[in-house]
């Protein structure tokens, strides 16, 4: 005999788990599905499901939240929008988008820019310059630090 919530846990997990994958994969692609300017700006919020009698796949909705005249400029590029996130999952998945407004004076998401990893040339370099650190934690440090002035010029 087990609780009810366990058997409930077991059976909403394997139906829950693709969907919360698939916006997952949606947020971490954002940048990439509606440009740099209005992904500060929006942010892909649910899926929404509904299965048609009758079809074997349900039709999925992605809810945007926006302002707006963000939601206004999303609108006229919808197509490109389903277009690049039907890209990423490899199939004709999202039929449709929905729009939620915010308030515009809500502050933006500030999406951190993903390090640029230092080619092969500039990590000799660096190992060069520490070459006569032998404090091991300080050389650690120093090479961290000189990594961060790196990628921060190439930016």
């Amino acid at each position: 005999m087990r609780t009810l919530s366990e058997a409930t846990a077991k059976i909403a997990s394997l139906s829950f788990e693709r969907k919360y994958i698939a916006l997952g994969r949606i947020v971490k692609h954002w940048e990439e599905i509606v440009g740099t300017k209005l992904a500060d700006k929006t942010q892909p919020m649910k899926l929404h499901y509904r299965k048609k009698p009758g079809a074997k796949k349900p039709d999925v909705t992605l809810e945007i939240a926006a302002s707006s005249a963000d939601a206004t400029m999303l609108h006229y590029q919808k197509d490109l929008i389903l277009e690049r996130i039907n890209q990423i999952f490899g199939e004709k998945w999202i039929a449709a988008i929905k729009f939620v407004q915010v308030a515009s004076n809500a502050t933006p998401v500030k999406r951190k820019k993903r390090p640029i990893p230092l080619n092969m040339d500039e990590k000799k370099t660096l190992s060069g310059l520490l070459i006569s650190v032998e404090d091991d934690e300080m050389k650690k440090r120093l090479e961290n630090l000189g990594q961060a002035i790196i990628m921060d010029e190439k930016r």
